[in-house]
């Protein structure tokens, strides 16, 4: 018999308030409709904030360039393919604060330092592509099972 292994999808976690701070849904055809038209600027403003990381480095993190980022801003939206970017971003960050208990700082330094169960990569620096990103979500999965890397 074959063991299933699946893939640990967030669920809304203890803080559903962070995707309404965002002004975002969390899941579903409002989300993907969002995603399609792009997010609007202040999405970004917001994640610095709740993420407590400064725009140049967020922006780093979802892979703005500089020039990129003083165009969304002027234009008031980002692409679809960026606004995918920042939303694995916001998802990731949500697990990270409910690992913690919504204890920001924690969360904040998990996701900023290498961890051995992510092959010694910070978080953050492993949000480039989906794959990764998933690798982070099931990562968090486990640790809040009690199941170590």
């Amino acid at each position: 018999m074959t063991a299933l292994v699946r893939e640990f999808t967030p669920t809304l976690y203890a803080a559903p308030n962070l995707w309404q701070q965002l002004g975002i849904a969390e899941r579903g055809p409002k989300l993907y409709q969002a995603l399609h038209e792009g997010f609007s600027y202040s999405v970004f403003d917001k994640l610095a904030t709740v993420s407590m990381l400064d725009k140049k480095q967020l922006a780093q993190v979802c892979q703005l360039a500089p020039a990129t980022l003083a165009r969304r801003a002027k234009l008031g939206k980002f692409t679809q393919e960026e606004s995918d970017r920042l939303h694995r971003f916001a998802t990731v960050l949500v697990a990270a604060n409910a690992l913690f208990d919504k204890d920001q700082t924690a969360a904040k330094r998990w996701l900023t330092e290498p961890v051995y169960g992510l092959g010694d990569k910070a978080p953050l620096e492993m949000l480039a592509t989906s794959a990764e990103t998933q690798a982070i979500l099931d990562l968090i999965g486990r640790l809040e099972h009690g199941v170590f890397a």
